[in-house]
C-alpha cells in the first residue's frame, strides 16, 4: 500500500468523525416549518350549510405532506445509523495490520507490507495499577519505512511517603526520533534517541534519553511488543514493558506488564538519594494506520 492510501485513510476517519449531521435546511435557509404564509393557513368563511369544499382539498394535500415529513425524519435517522456503521466498519477493516502492496519487481504479487508499511500512524492510552498507586500513558507515533517520531507522557499517582493520606504525583515526558534498522513484513526493531522530563512534587528533571522497541508478527492478527528506556542524567530513569497486541483492522487492543525505576542521583536539595520502583499490568487501546 502506498503513502498516499494510508494518509487517505486517516483523512477518511476523520471525515466521518466529523461530517456534518443532516439538517432540516441548508445553511441560510429557512425550514418549511418555519414559513409564515397566512394564505396558507387562513380561509375565508364559508356559509351555514354550505360544505367547505377547499378545507376537505387542504386537508387531503396535507396528509401527503405530512407522511413526507414523517419519512424524511426517518431517512434522517437511517442516515445516521448507516453513517455509524461506516465508520465503525472502516475502523476494523482498515489499518497497517492488512496492508498489502503489489510491486514490479514482485511480478505483480500482492505482497503484505505490515510491519514495513511506508507510512503508518499510531495513537493510544493504556493504563494499569502499579504498586500503591496508577499509572497512565498517552503515545503518539508518525513513522516512515525507517525514519519517525515517538512522543510519551506518563502519569503517576501513588500515596505519599509520609505516612498521609495525600498523593504524590509524577509526570513523565519523551520525545524521541526512532530508526528502524530492521523493517520487514512480520518484524520491526527500532533505536530510539531524544530527551525526557521528569517533574516531580519537588523537583524537576531534563536530560537525554534512549530507547529500544520492537513489533513482531506471533501469529495472526496478534504481535508481540516490546520497549526499554534509559535516562542516565542528571536523574536516573529505565522504563521497561512488554505486551501482546491484538490488531482488529485499525484498532489495537494490548495487555501486558511494565517496570519503571527513578532515582533522582541526589539532587533533590537534600543531599539524600531517593529512588523509587514501580511496577504492574497494564491495558491499552490504540488506533494505527
Amino acid at each position: 500500500m502506498s503513502a498516499f492510501r494510508s494518509v487517505l485513510c486517516v483523512a477518511l476517519a476523520l471525515g466521518l468523525v466529523l461530517g456534518a449531521a443532516p439538517a432540516e435546511a441548508r445553511f441560510g435557509k429557512r425550514s418549511r416549518s418555519n414559513d409564515s404564509g397566512q394564505g396558507k393557513d387562513e380561509h375565508e368563511a364559508s356559509a351555514v350549510g354550505q360544505d367547505d369544499d377547499d378545507d376537505d382539498d387542504r386537508d387531503r394535500d396535507d396528509r401527503p405532506r405530512r407522511r413526507r415529513r414523517s419519512n424524511a425524519r426517518h431517512v434522517s435517522d437511517d442516515s445516521h445509523v448507516v453513517d455509524s456503521t461506516a465508520f465503525f466498519a472502516f475502523l476494523v477493516m482498515g489499518g497497517n495490520h492488512r496492508l498489502s502492496l503489489t510491486e514490479p519487481r514482485y511480478r505483480g504479487e500482492v505482497r503484505q507490507e505490515r510491519h514495513a508499511a511506508p507510512l503508518s500512524f499510531r495513537v493510544g492510552f493504556q493504563a494499569g495499577p502499579i504498586n500503591e498507586g496508577g499509572a497512565g500513558d498517552l503515545f503518539l507515533g508518525l513513522e516512515g519505512r525507517r525514519i519517525g517520531l515517538d512522543l510519551r507522557a506518563t502519569g503517576i499517582s501513588v500515596d505519599a511517603d509520609d505516612g498521609s493520606d495525600e498523593t504524590d504525583s509524577i509526570t513523565l515526558f519523551e520525545a524521541h526520533l526512532t530508526w528502524a534498522f530492521v523493517s520487514l513484513e512480520r518484524v520491526r526493531v527500532r533505536a530510539e534517541a531524544g530527551v525526557s522530563t521528569a517533574n516531580a512534587p519537588d523537583v524537576s528533571f531534563v536530560g537525554p534519553s534512549l530507547g529500544l522497541s520492537m513489533e513482531a508478527c506471533l501469529a495472526g492478527p496478534l504481535d508481540f511488543e516490546a520497549r526499554a528506556q534509559v535516562t542516565p542524567l542528571p536523574y536516573r530513569q529505565v522504563d521497561a514493558s512488554a505486551a501482546l497486541a491484538l490488531h482488529l483492522g485499525a484498532v489495537v487492543l494490548r495487555g501486558g506488564y511494565r517496570g519503571l525505576l527513578l532515582d533522582d542521583a541526589g539532587e533533590s536539595g537534600d543531599g539524600v538519594v531517593h529512588r523509587d520502583g514501580f511496577h504492574g499490568p497494564f491495558l491499552g487501546l490504540g488506533l494505527t494506520y
